[in-house]
């Protein structure tokens, strides 16, 4: 577990928030962050570099809980996800495109 796990699952052992923590509030709470991350970015290409950090460490903080919620690595499963990766999109196809795999 990394120490940022560790230290969220504190910050909520301390306050009992645990019983709120079910899997699927978690990833509602993931999407709901994602979009207020998104919103630092609504108007133009200007943004609040402080907001923005802010707002993807509400992500991740969520992220890492439900990952540790179900028992998995985020580690370990974001590296499997870019081994599938490197299948779907072979280097000799896919660089500088951003065409799916399956129309590459």
């Amino acid at each position: 577990m990394s120490s940022a796990t560790k230290a969220i699952k504190a910050i909520t052992a301390d306050r009992e928030w645990e019983q709120f923590h079910s899997e699927e509030n978690l990833a509602k709470s993931v999407a709901i962050e994602a979009g207020e991350l998104l919103q630092c970015f609504q108007w133009g290409v200007e943004f609040d570099p402080g907001r923005v950090q802010d707002e993807l460490a509400d992500v991740l903080t969520y992220c890492l809980l439900l990952a540790d919620k179900l028992g998995v690595d985020p580690e370990q499963i974001v590296l499997q996800k870019l081994a599938v990766t490197r299948e779907k999109y072979p280097v000799d196809k896919a660089r500088g495109r951003s065409t799916k795999y399956d129309a590459l």
